[in-house]
C-alpha cells in the first residue's frame, strides 16, 4: 500500500477520485439532466469508402461488467483498399450510479493483448476547428499486432486522458447537471509489421466516422 502512494500516478488518480466522489455527493440532491440520444444501432455512414461487414455481439458476462446504456460493436471494410477496422462505442447516460467507461488499457491486457507502444496523436476531423487528441496504442497477442485509437467523448469534449475525463465529468456535473459520456475505440490489425500503414488506416476511419457519430452522442 505504501508503494502505491509513492507512485505519482496513483496519487493523482486518488485525488481525482476523491474530488469526483465529493462533487457527486454534493450534487446528489440535484436532479440530473439526462439527455436523449439516438440508438447507436441506427448509426450509419453516409456513403464513402467504408461499409459494414458484420455486427460483433458481446457476450453476457462482458455486458454485465461494462454496464453501458448503449453499445455499438462493428467490423468495417474499406471497399477501395480492403483494409478492415473495428469500431466500438459504449455510451453511459449517467455516471452518478457508479457506471463509468472501462479504459482499454485495462481491458485489452485482460483479453491477452500486451501493450508494445503507447502515446497520443492529433487528428484533423471534419466539423472541428481544432484537431482532436486521441490515445494511440500498439498491442500484440502472439504473432498478431493491432493499432488501437481511443478517446472519451462527452458534453463538448473529446478527451484522451483518463484523468481529464474524470475532471470534465465533475465540471459538467456542476455546470450542466449531466455526467453522460462515451468511450470510442477503433482497432486496425497490422499486416506484415507495417504499423505506420495501420495507423494511417485507423486515422482515415476516425475521420470518416467522427462527424456522423456526433449525431448519436449528445452534445
Amino acid at each position: 500500500m505504501r508503494d502505491w502512494f509513492k507512485s505519482k500516478t496513483a496519487r493523482i488518480l486518488t485525488i481525482v477520485l476523491l474530488v469526483q466522489a465529493a462533487a457527486f455527493y454534493a450534487f446528489a440532491s440535484r436532479k440530473e439532466m439526462v439527455p436523449s440520444h439516438l440508438p447507436l444501432a441506427d448509426f450509419s455512414l453516409p456513403g464513402g469508402s467504408w461499409s459494414v461487414v458484420e455486427e460483433l455481439p458481446m457476450d453476457k458476462d462482458s455486458l454485465e461488467v461494462l454496464k453501458a446504456d448503449d453499445i455499438l460493436s462493428r467490423l468495417y471494410t474499406n471497399q477501395a483498399t480492403g483494409q478492415m477496422a473495428t469500431l466500438f462505442v459504449a455510451y453511459f447516460e449517467t455516471q452518478r450510479t457508479g457506471k463509468t467507461p472501462h479504459s482499454p488499457k485495462n481491458c485489452l491486457p485482460g483479453a491477452g493483448w500486451a501493450q508494445t507502444q503507447s502515446g497520443a496523436i492529433d487528428i484533423t476531423v471534419p466539423g472541428e476547428q481544432t484537431r482532436i487528441r486521441v490515445n494511440r496504442y500498439v498491442v500484440a497477442k502472439g504473432d498478431n499486432q493491432s493499432v488501437v485509437l481511443y478517446w472519451y467523448q462527452a458534453h463538448q469534449h473529446v478527451i484522451a486522458s483518463e484523468y481529464s475525463a474524470k475532471l470534465f465529468t465533475i465540471t459538467d456535473a456542476i455546470r450542466f447537471d449531466r455526467t453522460d459520456t462515451s468511450l470510442v475505440r477503433v482497432v486496425v490489425g497490422v499486416n506484415n509489421g507495417d504499423i505506420s500503414q495501420s495507423v494511417k488506416t485507423a486515422v482515415s476511419f476516425v475521420q470518416a466516422i467522427f462527424e456522423p457519430l456526433k449525431q448519436y452522442l449528445p452534445a
